[in-house]
C-alpha cells in the first residue's frame, strides 16, 4: 500500500511510549477545590529547572524542512521505519520528487527508500524542466488539528509539549482522524489496527534526542528544535530565510515549515 502522495504509517512501540508519558504526566496533576469548583492543575513543562537557558517557558517545538538541501537520499525513510516499527505497507514520512515544467505542468513522484536516482526521471528533456526539487512530508502537528477534533474516544490528544499523539489503548480504529487530516499523514496501522502517524519521535524527544529522520539526514535538510529558545538553531534559520507551510488557507497552523518549495506544493 504505497501512498500516492497522500497516505502514511507507524508501529506500536511509540504509541506505548506516548501512552506511558501521558499517564505519568496526568499522575503528577493536582486537584484543587475552590468553593463549588474542582480544578485539575497540570504540572508545567518548564517547572523544576527543566527549561534550558534562554527559554521563555514551556517547550515549543518546531520542524524545518529545507527543500533546497534535500537530495532524496531516502535514509530518513528507513530510519523512521526502523525506529518506529513501521509496517512495510505503511509510511510515517515520505519524500516527493516535484518536477515543474516550462509549460506550467507539474509531475510528482514518490522517492523510494533506496533513494532517488537519475533513472527515475526517465525520458525527461532538461530543456522542458523549469525546476525540480524534493519535498519531505510528515505530520505537521497542527495547532488547530482537525484530526484531534473528530476523535470519538479522545484517543487523539495533545501532549504537554504541544505534539499531537495517539493513545492506542483508546483508539478503536474508526478512521475518522484519517479522513479528517488534510495532509494525508494519518493511517490505520495494519499490525495494530489503530490509527497511526508521525510523532516527531516523541519518545526520543523526551530523552533529549532528535527525531530519527533528522539524525540520519546526510545534508541537514531536516531540522528539529525549540522555538521557545530565542537563540536556537531553528529560530536562527527561520529568521534568516523565507519559509512557508502547507495549505495555509486551511487555518490549521502547521508546525512544519519549509524552505524552497513552490506554492503549488500541497
Amino acid at each position: 500500500m504505497i501512498p500516492t502522495v497522500d497516505s502514511k504509517r507507524s508501529g506500536a512501540r511509540v504509541g506505548d511510549a506516548a501512552t506511558s508519558n501521558r499517564r505519568e504526566f496526568l499522575a503528577r496533576a493536582s486537584t484543587i477545590t475552590l468553593g463549588s469548583l474542582t480544578l485539575t492543575v497540570l504540572p508545567g513543562c518548564g517547572d523544576g529547572g527543566t527549561s534550558p537557558p534562554g527559554s521563555t517557558g514551556s517547550p515549543v517545538y518546531g520542524f524545518l524542512v529545507d527543500a533546497e538541501r534535500c537530495i532524496g537520499a531516502g535514509k530518513c525513510l528507513t530510519a523512521c521505519r526502523v525506529e518506529n516499527d513501521v509496517p512495510e505497507d505503511c509510511h510515517r514520512t515520505w519524500v516527493e520528487r516535484h518536477v515543474q515544467f516550462t509549460d506550467g505542468t507539474v509531475q510528482v513522484e514518490l522517492v523510494p527508500e533506496t533513494g532517488y536516482t537519475d533513472e527515475q526521471d526517465g525520458e525527461l528533456e532538461r530543456d522542458d524542466v523549469a525546476r525540480a526539487f524534493f519535498v519531505p512530508k510528515l505530520c505537521n502537528h497542527c495547532d488547530d488539528a482537525p484530526c484531534h477534533q473528530v476523535c470519538p474516544t479522545h484517543a487523539s490528544y495533545t501532549s504537554p509539549e504541544g505534539m499531537e499523539l495517539i493513545d492506542t489503548d483508546l483508539c478503536i480504529g474508526c478512521s475518522y482522524c484519517v479522513q479528517a487530516c488534510p495532509y494525508g499523514v494519518r493511517f490505520i496501522n495494519t499490525v495494530t489496527e489503530t490509527a497511526d502517524k508521525c510523532t516527531w519521535c516523541y519518545h526520543r524527544v523526551m530523552r533529549d534526542e532528535e527525531p530519527a529522520c533528522v539524525e540520519v539526514c546526510p545534508v541537514g535538510a531536516r531540522l528539529f528544535g525549540r522555538l521557545d529558545v530565542p537563540d536556537s538553531e531553528i529560530n536562527r534559520r527561520l529568521s534568516e530565510v523565507p519559509t512557508s507551510v502547507l495549505k495555509p488557507h486551511l487555518g490549521t497552523h502547521p508546525k512544519v515549515h519549509y524552505i524552497g518549495i513552490s506554492d503549488r506544493v500541497t
